[in-house]
């Protein structure tokens, strides 16, 4: 008699998680390292720690800076922009660990089929993540090569199915002076907003990004969903995208 004996690295029929679970876009989410186990650990999140960070399920990887050796981690963790934290570039390291990410929900208003309020996992398809690794410019000279996790962010607005009549799209940072100290300062004429053409919002190239270096994004770095438009100078990426105010017509706002 021929007795098979199983391996302790392979899974016995009963333990395959039921395909009801593993559809649940929430269920994938905690998973990944998404959901609200993940964002406990928020807090205690600091820089150049690349503890406890949950790893990404990439579906493929594409290398679009010609091979350029790519910025630390810990560097691209510590030197960021993101003034409503601070206007020095550690700050947003120093202070943006207590964001509270999840729950997370995004606005969608204007020229679309689709428009309301939005989980992040309505949105972004977890189960689609890729990898891009761009070259992000900044006007004040540096330049920084990352890894970023997410999807095409064509992909995120035909979801929403945008009207002929759409020729923008504008987006808002979160601004909630309980949780980002920078907006005492009137450096900048709050909530931060930023655009792009129809056009240019539909490139492949434009990215919407969940995370870099195949972990969770952090707070910092624009966590939980930030735009990357590797042509553009990096002001034009917008971290933690919290009112979308969608799909703008010609020469009006709709919102």
């Amino acid at each position: 008699m021929l007795i098979k004996q199983r391996k302790s690295s392979e899974l016995s029929e009963n333990q395959v998680t039921p395909e009801k679970i593993y559809l649940n876009r929430r269920q994938i989410m905690k998973g990944l390292g998404f959901g609200a186990a993940a964002a406990a650990l928020t807090p205690v999140l600091k820089v150049g720690t690349a503890r406890a960070q949950p790893q990404v399920k990439i579906q493929n990887s594409t290398d679009f800076a010609d091979g350029q050796e790519q910025t630390p981690f810990d560097d691209v963790t510590s030197y960021n922009n993101f003034y409503e934290f601070g206007t020095s570039k550690g700050d947003p390291a120093k202070y943006a660990g207590g964001l509270i990410t999840d729950p997370w929900s995004v606005k969608v208003d204007g020229l679309a089929e689709k428009t309301g309020t939005f989980g992040i996992e309505d949105l972004i398809d977890f189960t689609a993540l890729e990898e891009r690794i761009y070259r992000l410019r900044c006007v004040e000279a540096w330049s920084m090569v990352i890894p970023w996790v997410g999807v095409q962010l064509s992909d995120v607005l035909s979801k929403l199915g945008p009207t002929k009549e759409a020729k923008f799209v504008r987006f808002e940072t979160l601004a909630d002076p309980s949780q980002m100290r920078g907006l005492r300062n009137p450096v900048l004429d709050w909530p931060y907003k930023e655009g792009l053409r129809m056009d240019e919002a539909m490139n492949p190239l434009a990215f919407m990004a969940v995370g870099l270096y195949g972990k969770q994004l952090l707070p910092q770095n624009g966590a939980p969903m930030r735009l990357v438009v590797p042509w553009k100078y990096g002001f034009k990426s917008i971290k933690s995208i919290y009112l979308d105010r969608s799909l703008v017509g010609q020469g009006r706002w709709t919102c």
